[in-house]
Parts: structure tokens; C-alpha cells; sequence
């Protein structure tokens, strides 16, 4: 992919940019680990100083960056200025419990004095994606940088204004020159750069192609690596559930950045009971979504982020079909409109032992399942490969303690929307990674825990 700005809604190129050379990549890699060298000493009152610097920024010109979101990937420019200042939040989440997260942590043992201390472990590569290119980022850097690391960011191809942003936002809120660098480069050149011995490890947040590529190419190096994958959330509805409240977040959680999150509800496994109720529900919900412009303040969806995309997802529903599923609502991309739209689709009947049952749907398009009880619910929640969410919604304990209990996921979420929230751990299992981002688990993914043992 062309490293460009292509505005998705009209196609329209925008400005394309030169990928940098490898002596440019040496050059940044150089100037990383001498900030490095430094960096790493500064008092943590410091850090978290220019930390809030950064809040402060992203607060103030919000509306800046949210349109430029849009433009580069085109969601809704009203999430896009919400993501923001998200990205202000854990910015100033880090800046304040950094210091209590990395203290050291006393140990009794046969020495006179045993501790666990935290220590950075240099530079950290963070290849990260284009559906949230702000804040996929910020919950990186937030914890890495106050822990002391530099960062590395290898951006998608198609966010590379954005990118560059935020490597500005930390130049102006006063961090050192070279620790946070930006390096316009293509995905092939990544394998070169994790063999750098300077690079001591690598995040990605992205495709399960890219994240086990990326782990083959770190494993190699022996380095450490934290991977947020894909996800076929799955959205279970129970006869005691309050089912307004339940539909009508059901909406919500589907076309979060128009339907391209990897959290975002995708499988609605409904019971019996209700199911009717639900279905007709949400095909009126979906009725009610005005697809267009999302450089406009009313808009609910906006379009895919890339012609590829588009197609993906139109062949999705297509073959859906043609294993006897039934197609609600949508179906198919808006007539006559320019750009990578297509319209909200719900897809129900669709056999739960098809191979197209099992892939994750990149776009806004409900996959709808009835199930006769909790038993089945919970079978068909585990039928995925993936593992990164889960939302049950019940008002009976024993339902909601089992689901708690037996759903295979990073997280479950009760009669609410699965989110990531700075203060909780968040990430997935299966194929939908390892490790965690944010919280204190977050900023203990990139640190040398080491022990101290003193006689």
C-alpha cells in the first residue's frame, strides 16, 4: 500500500509521501537510542510534566485532529474528536499513577532487603493501524514513555498526517528530540527494523496476519512482543434482559468507526424468548442510520477506510447468502454514491457451522443468531478463534456469574458495551493476541522487572 492520504469518503487523493530510505531509518534509529541514553534518567516529575503537556494539546486543538482523522480514514468526525480526548485521558491517567505503578515492591525473603524494581528496556516499536490512529498510539505511549522507554512508530499507510501529528504533539509538549519518532515506512521494512539490536521490542495492533508476522520476525531476536488482534465479539441478549436498552447499544457497539473495530460487537447470539422482539428492534435501528458525509456532525456512518475493505465486506455478505443466510437490512454499498460506503446490513439464518461463520466482519454488518438457552449461548460465544470481548445482558446473577466464568475472552462486559477504559487491563486471547494494554498491566509489559536481593 502507497503511503498516502486518500480521503475515503470521495477517493480522492490527497498527498502521497516518500517511504524513508534505509539510511534514514539508521539515522532515527541512532537518534532513538542516544535519547535513550538520557531519557531514561529523567526524574519522573519530569515525565509526567510533559506528559499532561501533551493533554493539554490534544484538548486544545481537538477538533483539528478529529477532522484529520476523518479525512485519512473516515469515520464520524464526532467519535474522531471524542477519540481525542480519550488520548488526553490516558495521557494524564500515566502521568499521575505512573510513579505509584513502577515503585519499587518490597519482598520478604532470607535478605536483609529484597525488592522488585521496574526499569525501561530502550527503544520499543509500536506498529499500529488505521481504524483508532490516535488512540491506538496514545495507549501505547502514554505508559512506555512514562516508564522510561523511547518509542518507534510505524503507522498504516493510509494515516500518515496523522502520524505525524502526534509525533509534533510530543515534540510541543517539551519531550526530549528523539523519543518519540514517527518513520514513514512499509510494512516490509519492519522485519529490518525489529532486527536492529537497538529495538528491544515490538507492539502491533492490527490483523492476525500482521501480528503473527510480526511475532515470527521478533521471535527470531528473542524480543518481546505484545499483539492486539482481531475479534468476533460476541453480543448476548437473555429473555431477563432489558431489551430497549440492549438494542439500542447493540447499535452502538456494531458501528463503533463505522463497524471497523476490532472490539466492536459483531455476533448478537439472542435467545428464543425475545429474539423477535430484538430482531425487529434492531432492523428498525439500522433503518434510522444516516449513512454519509462524516465531516458532518449528524452523520451515524460513515465510509470504509479503503476500497479493499469495501469489497471485503460485500463478499462477506455474499457468501453469507450463499449458505442460505438471510440479509435483513443493507446488504449492498449505497447506489450512486462516490467512496467506500456501504449500508448498514443485518445478517440472520446464517449456519453456525459455515466457514464464513467463523471470520471477523470488518465493516457495519450484524451477524444475528437465535439460540434456545444460556448453554447454547455460551457454546456459540466460544465457537471463534478469536478471543477479545464479550458482552452478556441479563438481570439473573447465575447467568451473569457463568458467563463471567466460562466465555473464552480478555474481557466480558455486563449489560454494557465492550470498551477499553485506561484504568482496566485490556487485550485478548486466542488468536486475538497476547499480552495487555493499559492499567498497571500496561505499563509492565515494557519494563525490566528486575530483582534486587541484599545481604
Amino acid at each position: 500500500m502507497a503511503i498516502a492520504t486518500i480521503n475515503p469518503a470521495t477517493g480522492e487523493t490527497i498527498e502521497t509521501f516518500t517511504a524513508l530510505s534505509e539510511a534514514e531509518i539508521a539515522t532515527k534509529l541512532e537518534l532513538a537510542q542516544q535519547a535513550f541514553e538520557q531519557y531514561r534518567r529523567v526524574p519522573m516529575q519530569q515525565k509526567s510534566q510533559w506528559m499532561n503537556a501533551a493533554a493539554k494539546i490534544l484538548e486544545r486543538d481537538k477538533e483539528k485532529f478529529g477532522k484529520l482523522m476523518t479525512l485519512e480514514m473516515g469515520k464520524t468526525v464526532k467519535s474522531a474528536i471524542a477519540e481525542v480526548e480519550k488520548c488526553a485521558l490516558v495521557c494524564r491517567y500515566y502521568a499521575e499513577r505512573a510513579a505509584e505503578f513502577l515503585a519499587d515492591v518490597s519482598v520478604g525473603t532470607d535478605a536483609s532487603h529484597s525488592f522488585v524494581r521496574y526499569q525501561p528496556l530502550g527503544i520499543i516499536l509500536a506498529v499500529m493501524p488505521w481504524n483508532f490512529p490516535f488512540w491506538q498510539v496514545f495507549r501505547f505511549a502514554a505508559p512506555a514513555l512514562m516508564a522510561g522507554n523511547v518509542g518507534l512508530l510505524k503507522h498504516a499507510s493510509n494515516v500518515p498526517q496523522c502520524a505525524l501529528a502526534i509525533e509534533e504533539i510530543f515534540k510541543e509538549a517539551g519531550l526530549p528530540t528523539g523519543v518519540f519518532q514517527t518513520l514513514l515506512v512499509g510494512s516490509q521494512q519492519v522485519a529490518a527494523i525489529i532486527a536492529d539490536p537497538r529495538v528491544k521490542a515490538a507492539t502491533l495492533t492490527g490483523s492476525e496476519p500482521a501480528g503473527a508476522s510480526l511475532a515470527a520476525a521478533a521471535g527470531k531476536q528473542i524480543k518481546k512482543t505484545v499483539l492486539e488482534l482481531g475479534g468476533s465479539d460476541p453480543f448476548i441478549v437473555m429473555p431477563s434482559a432489558d431489551i430497549e436498552a440492549a438494542a439500542s447499544t447493540a447499535v452502538t457497539a456494531r458501528m463503533l468507526c463505522n463497524g471497523q473495530s476490532c472490539i466492536a460487537a459483531k455476533r448478537f447470539i439472542i435467545t428464543e424468548a425475545i429474539a423477535e422482539q430484538f430482531e425487529k428492534l434492531l432492523v428498525a435501528k439500522f433503518a434510522a442510520l444516516k449513512v454519509g458525509d462524516p465531516m458532518l456532525p449528524d452523520t451515524d456512518v460513515g465510509p470504509l477506510a479503503t476500497p479493499s475493505m469495501l469489497e471485503d465486506i460485500d463478499h462477506q455478505v455474499q457468501e453469507c447468502v450463499k449458505v442460505g443466510a438471510k440479509v435483513l437490512i443493507g446488504g449492498q454499498p449505497p447506489a450512486e454514491r462516490a467512496g467506500n460506503f456501504y449500508l448498514p446490513t443485518i445478517v440472520s439464518q446464517i449456519p453456525v457451522d459455515a466457514a464464513i461463520a467463523q471470520e471477523e466482519f470488518f465493516g457495519p454488518v450484524a451477524l444475528l443468531f437465535r439460540v434456545a438457552d444460556l448453554d447454547a449461548a455460551i457454546q456459540l460465544a466460544n465457537a471463534t478463534p478469536f478471543g477479545l470481548g464479550a458482552s452478556i445482558w441479563t438481570q439473573d446473577a447465575t447467568e451473569r456469574d457463568r458467563a463471567i466464568a466460562e466465555i473464552e475472552a480478555g474481557s466480558v462486559f455486563v449489560n454494557g458495551m465492550v470498551k477499553s477504559d485506561p484504568r482496566l487491563p485490556f487485550g485478548g486471547i486466542k488468536h486475538s493476541g497476547y499480552g495487555r494494554e493499559l492499567s498497571i498491566q500496561g505499563i509492565h509489559e515494557f519494563v525490566n522487572v528486575k530483582t534486587v536481593w541484599i545481604k
